[in-house]
Parts: C-alpha cells; sequence; structure tokens
C-alpha cells in the first residue's frame, strides 16, 4: 500500500489460483473491490504511513484483516527481485498458512492519543536543538553562563547579552535563535497542558495513576507508556521486555551461546521513556512530595506493589554498581525491570 497506488494480490485457495491486480488508493474504492470477492475473505497488508483506516473499515464480521510488521518478514537470502506484486502475492500466501506477525491495531482513540504523545515528542527534540544553536552561536564568541543553563536567570542574561551586542548581523542572528527557542518551548508548555488533560480524563486516569507510583514516572511518561503499549493484557511480566527491545540478542548454535547488545526492536517511544525513568532509581528510595501526591488516592494494593517495585528497582541498581557494570549498561537493565513492574501495575485487579 502506498499513498498513490495499491498492488492486491490474490490467492484462491480452492483453485491454487494467484493473480494481482493495481488499485486505486482511496479505501472505498479497496473495500468496494474487497467485496466482489467470493467470501470468506481474509486479507493482509503492512503497516506503514497509510495508518490503519483500512483495517478499521474493513466489515470484521466478514472480512479478517491482518496488519503485518514488515520488519518481523523474513526474505530469502536469494531473492534479487522485489516489487509490489510480487511482495502482494507472497503477504497471501503467508496468510493462507499463518505465518505473518501481526501488529495490534489501535482504536481511534488510542491512535489520537499516540499522536498528541509524539508531537510533544517532537517539540522537546526540537527545544533541544534550538537550544545548542542559540549555545553555540554564543560559544563562537566567548560568551557562556557560568550558572544553570535555561532557568529564569539564564534567561534574564541572555536578554541582557542581546541588548549588548553591537554588530546588527550578530544581533539579528541571536534575536531569531532566542526568539525559536521561547516559540519552541511555548509550543512544548501547551502540548504538556494537553496531554494533562487528557491523562485525567477517565479512559487512561486509571493505568496512569498507577503507573505514577513508580519513581521517575510522572504523568508524561505514564500516559506515553499508556498510549503507546496500549492493551496491557497481551503481554506477560517477561514479554513485554523483549516486545520493547530492552532484551538482549542472540546468535547462537549447537552448544555455543552468543548473547549481544539489546534487541531495540518494537516500540522506539516507550523503550526511551522507560530508560529515563530508570536513572531515578539510582539515588536511595525515599518518597519525596511529589511521588507520594501521586500515589495519594491509589488502592493499598497498588501502592504497597509499588514499593516493592522502587526498592527493588534500586537493589538491582546497587548490585550493578557493586559488579562494576558501566551505568548505560546498568539503566538497561533497570529498565527491562521496570517494564515488569510497570506491566505488574497495569494489569492488577483491586
Amino acid at each position: 500500500m502506498h499513498a498513490r497506488s495499491v498492488v492486491a494480490g490474490v490467492l484462491d485457495i480452492g483453485t491454487g489460483e494467484v493473480w494481482s491486480r493495481r488499485l486505486p488508493p482511496a479505501t472505498e474504492a479497496v473495500l468496494g473491490w474487497v467485496g466482489s470477492l467470493p467470501g470468506p475473505v481474509a486479507v493482509a497488508y503492512e503497516a506503514g504511513p497509510t495508518g490503519f483506516g483500512l483495517a478499521r473499515a474493513l466489515p470484521g464480521g466478514r472480512v479478517r484483516c491482518v496488519v503485518v510488521a514488515p520488519s518481523k518478514l523474513e526474505r530469502p537470502a536469494g531473492d534479487r527481485v522485489k516489487t509490489d506484486r510480487r511482495d502482494a502475492e507472497r503477504l497471501a500466501r503467508l496468510l493462507h498458512i499463518g505465518e505473518l506477525p501481526a501488529v495490534r491495531v489501535p482504536t481511534e482513540l488510542e491512535e489520537a492519543a499516540r499522536d498528541l504523545v509524539r508531537a510533544r515528542e517532537d517539540a522537546r527534540a526540537d527545544l533541544m536543538r534550538a537550544r545548542h544553536r542559540l549555545s553555540k552561536l554564543l560559544l563562537r564568541y566567548g560568551l557562556v553562563f557560568e550558572d544553570a543553563a535555561w532557568t529564569q536567570a539564564h534567561g534574564r542574561w541572555l536578554t541582557s547579552v542581546a541588548a549588548g551586542l553591537t554588530q546588527p548581523g550578530l544581533r539579528m542572528a541571536m534575536d531569531e535563535a532566542h526568539g525559536t527557542v521561547l516559540a519552541v518551548q511555548a509550543r512544548r508548555d501547551r502540548l504538556d497542558a494537553a496531554i494533562a488533560e487528557l491523562a485525567a480524563t477517565p479512559t487512561w486516569a486509571p493505568v496512569v495513576g498507577r503507573l505514577g507510583c513508580l519513581r521517575g514516572i510522572g504523568v508524561l511518561t505514564s500516559f506515553g507508556l499508556a498510549v503507546e503499549i496500549g492493551d496491557w493484557h497481551r503481554f506477560t511480566g517477561a514479554t513485554v521486555s523483549a516486545w520493547l527491545g530492552l532484551v538482549p540478542s542472540e546468535q547462537s548454535s549447537g552448544d555455543r551461546r552468543s548473547q549481544g547488545s539489546i534487541t531495540k526492536t518494537g516500540n522506539s517511544h516507550a523503550r526511551r521513556l522507560l530508560v529515563e525513568a530508570a536513572w531515578h532509581h539510582r539515588k536511595p528510595y525515599r518518597p519525596n512530595q511529589q511521588l507520594r501526591a501521586r500515589q495519594a488516592g491509589q488502592p493499598a494494593t497498588v501502592r504497597e506493589r509499588a514499593d516493592r517495585g522502587n526498592r527493588r528497582l534500586h537493589q538491582r541498581w546497587c548490585r550493578l554498581d557493586a559488579r562494576g557494570k558501566r551505568s548505560t549498561i546498568s539503566v538497561v537493565a533497570v529498565a527491562r525491570e521496570l517494564a515488569g513492574w510497570c506491566w505488574s501495575l497495569a494489569v492488577l485487579e483491586v
């Protein structure tokens, strides 16, 4: 499926005939063509930029739809010809024998919330780049702020520096770079407010509140995990880490077992959130005011399990530090275990 064309490969399991057809990209045209096929019908297409609109529009009672994870599809090493027609026919054969790795189709509500979270991710990255451009511009002229950057005091210092510049070109560049920082920061703050408002709705509030009982997981992180993972009940404590790409890669054969770095498959947004949250568990566990406020109002069983998780994760850090592990290695190990504790709280029955 592409933005301007769709190629369909058809396998008739009664006769074994395989053929293909090029269709218009409009969903209505694809639905009409699928409806003209003799039932029962099963269809599959690769997940991509076209989204999940077609999967939701297909009549579930008559048509079974599988959205395929492209990264999980195996391709023969000797296959040197790749066309849309061959890919479509291969998908049809794999669908018939049940060898397609499917992805979960999110609801429209989940997908909209996910787009909001990823818009905030884009704003965060844009803000970091804008700040770097401004700071490196000043560094070239020997202008360095000695204290903590991007505070109110730093903002006043930037204003005073801009007022003292004498070169018109440098003053204009400084104003543009500083204005970009302020504009992107305002955009990020608006998105933060929208996420906080949406996280408080009945759809998301239960899981957001439970995840917030763990250290390092505030509203933004818990809401991001909730919308990226979606249905927590499709995992176990072990499989959620594998889905997030936090387990070691492995290439073993015979008596030889070789493990490498983490696989980094699955959802990169949720993986980054967990790794950032794992850093908070390095310090000794002393519940601060913010953590106690997030835990207030949660059931006793949720608070008790979160407390056990917070203590265990800090102990995990201590054991890894005692073994001399690099902090970058330790934080991934703690993030892998943190994913299991998040799953435990999300599916906990109270």
